[in-house]
């Protein structure tokens, strides 16, 4: 198993603790240093019903220093928009300064039409990585909700 893989069935541990939601995504999120240590993980309403894993585990860390040349493994796309917040994930990536993002399967269009964070942050110099042979095993945790249309 490669490293990424390794990471992201991390973070689909981590998506697996989410509390159960009809309107939102069981995600979960590990943040790694450059190194390859674990520095921290976070899941869909870990401490909050509106937080989102990525948010949860940047919160975490506040500005670590290491987060400059972090990888960031999170089960889905990170949101470009959010009504609960005032920046959604792909923001608060950017602005800790993550330099690359690795994701199992992009947001489809259940929540929130026309999810863009791939391409926001690609735009933004971020490296993002799609795991797609692992997208089923990502969107498992979410067998509650009607993914198929």
């Amino acid at each position: 198993m490669t490293t990424d893989s390794a990471w992201m069935q991390r973070a689909i541990d981590q998506a697996w603790l989410c509390p159960k939601s009809d309107h939102a995504f069981a995600v979960g999120c590990v943040i790694i240093d450059a190194q390859e240590r674990e520095l921290a993980t976070g899941y869909s309403r870990e401490n909050d019903p509106k937080v989102h894993a990525e948010e949860a585990a940047l919160a975490k860390l506040g500005d670590d220093p290491r987060l400059t040349t972090a990888t960031l493994y999170s089960t889905l796309e990170p949101c470009s928009q959010r009504a609960s917040r005032p920046k959604p994930c792909l923001q608060l990536i950017q602005d800790a300064g993550i330099p690359r993002v690795v994701i199992a399967w992009r947001e489809p269009d259940l929540f929130v039409e026309n999810c863009i964070g791939v391409e926001s942050l690609r735009s933004s110099g971020v490296e993002v990585t799609e795991l797609d042979y692992l997208a089923d095993a990502a969107m498992e945790p979410n067998s509650h909700l009607n993914l198929t249309g």
